[in-house]
C-alpha cells in the first residue's frame, strides 16, 4: 500500500513539473533558448557599438595624418559617410546584402528593413543584426576619406557615401556573406579582410587616381618624377587613432560570432590582439632599418595592417599563425606604401590602399594557407583546412577567386561612380581652395582658430 501511494505521489509531481513547466512557457518567463538569443542580441549590440566607435578612430588618424587646415573637412567626411550611408544602408543596401537571392549576385527583399517585426523575437534580432551590419559598412565607406583626403570636394564625397553603402558594398556582402556565389564556392572571410577593408581599400585606389594628387607631392628632377613628403601635422592624434581602431576591433572580429555563448570569441580576440602587434613590430623594424628610423606612422600603419589581415582568418587559425599573418602584414604595408607613393605616383595621404586593399587581400588568402580545422570547427566555421593543414591548393584557390572577383567588381563600379562625378559636379576643388585648405573654402571655419597657416603649396 505504502509503495502504491508512493508511486500516485511521484506520478502527481511529475504531471504537477509539466503544468508548472507548460504554464511558465506560456507565460513567457525566460528558458534556455530566450536567454541564449537574449545574450547574443546584447553581444551583439554591444560589438556594434565598438564598431561604431572606429568611426572616431579613423577620423583621428586620417586627421592627424593630414595637414592642419583640412581638418574640419576630414570631421566631416567621417561624420557624414556613416550618417549618409546610414540611410542608404537601411533603405537599399541590408536588403541588397541579405534578401532572397538573385542567381547568387544580390538580395530581393528587406529593404526598408521590412523583415524586422518588432512583435517577433527573430524581428528584434534583425533589428540588432541590422545594427551591427551597418557599421561595418560604414567602415568600408570612411576607409576611402583618407586615400582621397585635402582635395576633394565635399559634395562629390557625399554622393560617393551613398552610392557605396547603397549597392558597391553590400553586393559584395551578398556574395560572401549573404549566401551569394562566393559563399555557394566555399570563400571564408570571417569579419571582413575582404568584404569590408578591400572593398574600401580597392574603391580608394580608383578615388585616388580619379583625383591625381595633391599640389606639391611630386616634381620633377629632369625628366623624373619626385616624392615629396608632405607631413601630417598631429601625429599623437593619429595615435589616438590607431588606439581607438585596435580597441574596436575586438568588437569587430569577436563581435562577427554573433553570439555571445560561442566561447571562440576568446580565441578570436587573442589572434586579433597578436596579428596587430607583430605588423606593429614588423613595420618598425622594417622602416628603421630602410630610413635609419623607427618611423611613428608607418609603425601605427603596422598595427593596422595586422588588424585588416587577421580579420578574415582570425577565427580558423591558431595564435601563432597569427603572428606569422601579422608579421607578413606589417613587411607588406611598408613595401606597398613606397610602390604606390615612389612608382605608381598614387598620392595616398594616409596609407589606406595599403592598410585595407593589399593587407586585406593578404589577409583572405591567408585563409587558404593557414586554416586550421581544429580551430574552425571550435568557432563554428567548419573544418577549412589550409595548404599547410592538408587541405591542398583547393581554399587558397577559392581565396583567390574570391580576391580578385572583388577587385573587379569594386574597381569597376566604384571606377564608374569617380568618372561621372569628374564629369558632372566635378570631383576635386580648385587649385586655390586646396592652397587655402578645405576648412576654409568648403566649410567657412578653421579647425584651429586662429592658427591657420596659409601655404603656397
Amino acid at each position: 500500500m505504502k509503495k502504491l501511494i508512493h508511486k500516485h505521489i511521484i506520478i502527481a509531481s511529475l504531471f504537477c513539473t509539466v503544468i508548472l513547466w507548460g504554464l511558465t512557457a506560456w507565460a513567457g518567463e525566460p528558458s534556455a533558448s530566450s536567454n541564449a538569443k537574449a545574450i547574443d542580441t546584447v553581444w551583439t549590440l554591444i560589438s556594434a557599438f565598438l564598431v561604431f566607435f572606429m568611426q572616431a578612430g579613423f577620423a583621428m588618424v586620417e586627421t592627424g595624418f593630414t595637414r592642419a587646415k583640412n581638418s574640419v573637412n576630414i570631421i566631416m567626411k567621417n561624420l557624414m559617410d556613416f550618417a549618409v550611408g546610414s540611410i542608404a544602408y537601411w533603405a537599399i543596401g541590408f536588403g541588397i546584402m541579405f534578401g532572397f537571392d538573385i542567381f547568387g549576385l544580390f538580395g530581393s527583399n528587406g529593404f526598408f528593413l521590412s523583415i524586422a517585426n518588432p512583435a517577433t523575437s527573430d524581428g528584434l534580432w534583425q533589428m540588432a543584426y541590422w545594427m551591427f551590419q551597418v557599421v561595418f559598412a560604414a567602415t568600408a565607406a570612411t576607409i576611402v576619406s583618407g586615400a582621397m583626403a585635402e582635395r576633394t570636394k565635399f559634395v562629390s564625397y557625399l554622393i560617393y557615401s551613398a552610392v557605396i553603402s547603397a549597392i558597391i558594398y553590400p553586393v559584395v556582402g551578398h556574395w560572401i556573406w549573404g549566401g551569394g556565389w562566393l559563399a555557394k564556392l566555399g570563400m571564408v572571410d570571417f569579419a571582413g579582410s575582404t568584404v569590408v577593408h578591400s572593398v574600401g581599400g580597392w574603391a580608394a585606389l580608383m578615388g585616388a587616381a580619379f583625383l591625381g594628387p595633391r599640389i606639391g607631392k611630386y616634381t620633377f628632377n629632369g625628366t623624373k618624377k619626385i616624392s615629396r613628403a608632405i607631413p601630417g601635422h598631429n601625429i599623437a592624434l593619429a595615435s589616438l587613432g590607431v588606439f581607438i581602431l585596435w580597441f574596436g576591433w575586438f568588437g569587430f572580429n569577436p563581435g562577427s560570432t554573433t553570439s555571445g555563448t560561442n566561447l571562440s570569441i576568446a580565441t578570436i580576440a587573442v589572434t586579433t590582439n597578436l596579428s596587430a602587434a607583430a605588423g606593429a613590430i614588423t613595420a618598425m623594424f622594417f622602416v628603421w632599418i630602410l630610413y635609419k628610423k623607427p618611423d611613428a606612422s608607418m609603425t601605427l600603419n603596422g598595427a593596422l595592417a595586422g588588424l585588416v589581415a587577421i580579420t578574415a582568418p582570425c577565427a580558423v587559425v591558431s595564435p601563432g599563425n597569427a603572428i606569422i599573418i601579422g608579421i607578413i602584414a606589417g613587411g607588406l604595408v611598408v613595401i606597398s606604401v613606397e610602390f604606390l607613393d615612389k612608382i605608381l605616383h598614387i598620392d595616398d595621404p594616409v596609407g589606406a590602399i595599403s592598410v585595407h586593399g593589399v593587407c586585406g587581400f593578404w589577409g583572405t588568402l591567408s585563409v587558404g594557407l593557414f586554416a586550421d580545422p581544429l580551430y574552425g570547427l571550435s568557432s563554428g566555421v567548419g573544418a577549412i583546412k589550409g595548404l599547410f593543414y592538408g587541405g591542398g591548393f583547393h581554399q587558397l584557390g577559392i581565396q583567390l577567386i574570391g580576391c580578385l572577383a572583388v577587385f573587379a567588381w569594386v574597381g569597376i563600379s566604384s571606377g564608374i561612380l569617380f568618372f561621372i562625378l569628374k564629369q558632372t559636379i566635378g570631383l576635386r576643388v580648385s587649385e586655390q581652395e586646396e592652397i587655402r585648405g578645405l576648412d576654409i573654402e568648403e566649410h567657412g571655419m578653421e579647425g584651429y582658430a586662429g592658427f591657420q597657416i596659409f601655404m603656397t603649396q
